[in-house]
């Protein structure tokens, strides 16, 4: 009985050796979750060629977001990090709060738009804008001072993506409840009026927080944004589909949450399309179980799927991550 236990073990390590041998393996190498190491929140990811790119706000205390990094991938698995793309030592109205970049190309530079100083009422801070001549910088204060520093329709200026139609580029943004939008001028140095000639346009859905992100498909457009609060186990992120990227924006439903078993507060998130196909990938951050500090927050990333009547399957968040997947 031994013998023969023993013949088989061996005829399994042999089968395996084998097929090893080949190149074949059972278990590709995955991203696992967080995909890279530190306090890292509000990842918002982009592909530039065959690179994709993402720019968290580095968690911690308000006092110490002074800071920006990124880190750059070419196949979801292997990361590498680039330090200091941005600072308060160059954008000299921030003194804290390096809040969500939002990324973005155009004619050949990079621009970073980005929140700083937790601005309230009368303060000087709100929504900048930094260029670049490459996506790792080093990023330059494009204004010398914010591109919104007020409170308009009770949008905090925080939070903001922008997103590209037909050649115009609209910025969507807000917190403390609210969402604006507004056409942003060619140089991105301020902003046109719609054609009724407002220049702030309301587009709030139901239960929105922050965290605004639009994405295009089959003629469709996704608005998506934050809920809860982003230090509790409760943050969270939902959608709406409409025929315009004004809106109006009906609330469908979450499609992105803690998992008791996994990690809590899973929410702040942005959206990647691979050029070309169908494949669809999330990048989000979470808190460690049992973990009390609201400022811990890891990035991390899921695949995300549609239903056959193109509303966005619930996201399961795992400690896995995603398969290794080269940009072609």
């Amino acid at each position: 009985m031994k013998l023969n236990r023993y013949k088989m073990f061996l005829i399994a390590a042999v089968a395996l050796w084998a097929g090893n041998s080949k190149g074949e393996t059972k278990n590709p190498p995955k991203s696992g979750n967080p995909i890279f190491q530190g306090w890292y929140a509000d990842p918002h990811a982009m592909i530039y060629g065959k690179t994709y790119w993402v720019y968290p706000t580095l968690s911690d205390e308000y006092e110490k977001q002074i800071q920006m990094d990124c880190f750059s991938s070419k196949d979801l698995v292997h990361w590498k990090k680039h330090t200091n793309i941005l600072d308060t030592a160059e954008v000299k109205w921030a003194k804290k709060c390096l809040w969500a970049p939002a990324a973005i190309q155009k004619d050949g530079k990079y621009y970073l738009f980005f929140g700083a100083n937790d601005v309230h009422e009368g303060e000087i801070g709100g929504i900048g804008v930094a260029v670049a001549n490459k996506p790792q910088g080093p990023y330059k204060d494009l204004l010398g001072k914010p591109l919104i520093n007020e409170i308009v329709n009770g949008a905090q200026p925080i939070d903001q993506f922008v997103y590209e139609e037909d050649g115009k580029y609209y910025m969507y943004y807000g917190g403390w409840g609210h969402c604006n939008v507004v056409k942003l001028k060619d140089d991105f140095t301020g902003f046109e009026p719609f054609e009724d000639g407002t220049i702030y346009r309301e587009i709030t859905p139901e239960k929105y927080v922050e965290g605004s992100f639009m994405f295009k498909k089959n003629g469709k457009y996704y608005f998506m944004w934050s809920e809860g609060g982003w230090t509790g186990p409760d943050y969270s992120v939902a959608y709406a589909i409409s025929d315009s990227p004004f809106g109006p924006f009906k609330r469908i439903g979450k499609i992105l949450q803690q998992d008791m078993k996994v990690a809590t507060g899973a929410g702040h998130h942005s959206v990647v399309n691979i050029p070309g196909t169908d494949e669809w990938y999330i990048f989000y951050h979470r808190h460690p179980l049992g973990d009390k500090n609201g400022h811990h927050r890891e990035t991390c990333i899921e695949k995300m799927e549609f239903a056959p009547d193109g509303t966005i399957k619930p996201v399961q968040i795992t400690f896995e991550g995603v398969e290794a997947r080269k940009i072609k």
